[in-house]
């Protein structure tokens, strides 16, 4: 059987059924048609995009670890974990191919040695997987949940509710593509993260841990704005003018911790990427803040 194209993801398929471009002996049909035995699927797929060549840039990554399996870095705000046709260089795939010259090929062209992602503007732990076997183990383990991720964020506000379970499905916004939404629909995925608030400021903001126990697009930014807490600085799902005010230009979420099974030996690791100065300074600014107005 023939690989599936890295093009035609998910989210493509999901796309053409809803619009009729998957027939099913001849007829579309609705999403929730169950197949048969002897039904016959045929896609009216355009044809593949040609896909770029994507070349090694001499970017400097933060690593925090690395043996010949792996490499474990802290990803830095405002850089793109891996290439997208619009968008070729620059990115932590460019840096990583430069620093690891046999990495080519490993989960795809447009995503060698990839196996989980974070947010252009999102900060900290992120894992590169260097051969075959360290892909599968790693892609396994995120897909069955054995990986265990702490993030710490600030969210605007202080939630009632101290501790707890945010349990709702996720699916891409059907208006503004760009954005994830909470959804009861069929298109839904299900997304689950635990937060706990570690450190408030004044009724302004608070210092959150949240541990994502699923992996969807945009999750834990999407979950804190639908209790009613988006992140603070976060310009798609509710940065303000007040942000300015503490320094804050980009989404406050850091991957604090990333633990999982070593793809090789199979003993459980645990790596922690250090707090950027940028996070730091709004942490700084808004005790500054609450201690000229003690009244807030």
């Amino acid at each position: 059987m023939e690989k599936t194209p890295e093009w035609i993801s998910r989210t493509f398929i999901q796309r053409a059924i809803k619009n009729g471009e998957v027939l099913v002996n001849g007829t579309s049909k609705k999403p929730s048609y169950k197949v048969k035995s002897g039904d016959i699927i045929t896609l009216n797929a355009p044809e593949a995009p040609e896909i770029p060549e994507i070349l090694p840039e001499d970017i400097p990554l933060d690593i925090i670890y690395e043996d010949r399996d792996i490499l474990v870095i802290n990803k830095q705000p405002g850089i793109i974990t891996h290439p997208i046709p619009s968008h070729t260089s620059g990115t932590i795939v460019n840096g990583v191919l430069y620093h690891c010259k046999d990495l080519q090929g490993i989960g795809g062209v447009l995503r060698p040695g990839i196996v989980h992602r974070l947010d252009k503007d999102t900060s900290g732990v992120m894992i590169i997987a260097k051969n075959d076997l360290a892909h599968q183990s790693l892609t396994k383990q995120f897909k069955d949940r054995l990986t265990e991720k702490l993030y710490i964020c600030l969210v605007k506000g202080v939630p009632k509710r101290k501790e707890g379970d945010i349990e709702i499905n996720i699916a891409r916004n059907p208006v503004l593509r760009v954005k994830m939404t909470v959804t009861n629909s069929e298109y839904g995925k299900p997304a689950l993260t635990h937060y706990k608030v570690v450190r408030e400021f004044g009724d302004i903001a608070a210092l959150v841990f949240a541990y994502p126990k699923t992996g969807r697009t945009h999750q834990i930014r999407v979950h804190m704005k639908y209790i009613g807490h988006p992140l603070m600085g976060d310009e798609v799902y509710g940065r303000t003018k007040e942000d300015e005010i503490f320094g804050i230009k980009r989404q406050m979420l850091h991957a604090l911790s990333l633990s999982f099974y070593h793809p090789r030996t199979g003993e459980k690791v645990k790596f922690i990427a250090k707090i950027p100065q940028d996070f730091k300074e709004a942490i700084q600014k808004l005790d500054d803040f609450i201690r000229k107005n003690k009244n807030l």
